[in-house]
């Protein structure tokens, strides 16, 4: 059977007129399923609410969601209690042309996928990166969402496909780090944990802000700034995080090296009892 969904059944065709084929106008979410349940679903809604108010898609009811989701992975074929979920919200099939309806009645579509989560020795010994010559646009309106138009993910991806790396950092025009292909990027430098700040280019992700908010708690600080190549090599630790993952050291960037540290280990420690699994070493 088809992994993807509609509120009508089976999809196993694009729409060509859909907008989200066309322009990529839309946005998406992709949800870790843990124990047949979604992690972060709130942490989710809210970016998309915030991203359909920023494209002026009407938001999607959070009970449709719910049940659309709900019925996507009780028929799919890689359905289980850990797989990954994908939820596409287009501005829906229209006219043809850039021009739309200030509020647009949205298209929704639900995936289903088998979950892959790196092996014990990645959490243990840290993974491998390297920087993208891809670099980001810098465009304040779209930063931090996470749109349907991911061709600079695209081709920094290429740039690491069947290489041994891990993970690519891209940077955006001014020489920032800004995120990585798939993760966000955290440095330890003197104990203290910093991210680079996404208010130009970037996405924001679920567990990026489920990290920072749950060291908040603890009394950890997070300081959100802009961070540079310099900054990576002075660091004592680094370390990235993704919503299907968690966190993840990093041990290598091309020349630079670091050991998985003390800090990083109490962060997987703290994630691990904040509800993901994974980063229990």
């Amino acid at each position: 059977m088809p992994d993807w969904f509609s509120d009508k059944g089976v999809v196993d065709s694009a729409i060509i007129g859909d907008r989200g084929f066309q322009y990529g106008d839309g946005l998406f979410e992709t949800i870790a399923i843990r124990n047949g349940e979604p992690r972060l679903w709130q942490y989710h809604m809210d970016r998309l609410t915030k991203g359909c108010d920023c494209l002026a898609i009407k938001v999607p009811a959070q009970d449709y969601l719910i049940a659309g989701l709900a019925k996507a992975l009780r028929l799919a074929d890689h359905s289980d209690d850990n797989c990954v979920a994908k939820i596409i919200v287009s501005s829906g099939d229209r006219d043809r042309g850039y021009a739309r309806p200030f509020v647009a009645a949205p298209s929704v579509f639900f995936g289903v996928f088998p979950s892959t989560v790196p092996a014990m020795k990645s959490y243990r010994d840290g993974i491998d990166t390297r920087i993208c010559k891809t670099r980001l646009a810098s465009n304040s309106a779209l930063a931090g969402l996470k749109t349907l138009n991911r061709l600079e993910q695209v081709l920094a991806r290429s740039e690491i496909y069947k290489t041994e790396v891990f993970e690519g950092l891209t940077m955006d025009a001014a020489d920032n780090i800004i995120c990585g292909t798939m993760s966000n990027l955290f440095i330890v430098n003197n104990g203290d944990i910093s991210t680079p700040s996404l208010a130009s280019c970037g996405v924001e992700g679920v567990m990026r802000r489920h990290l920072i908010e749950t060291l908040m708690e603890q009394g950890i600080s997070t300081d959100i700034q802009a961070i540079r190549l310099a900054d990576m090599n002075n660091s004592d630790e680094i370390f990235i995080s993704n919503s299907q993952f968690g966190i993840l050291p990093v041990r290598r960037c091309a020349k630079m090296q670091w050991s998985v540290g003390e800090i990083t280990k109490k962060v997987m420690a703290i994630l691990a009892d904040a509800g993901v699994a994974e980063c229990r070493l």
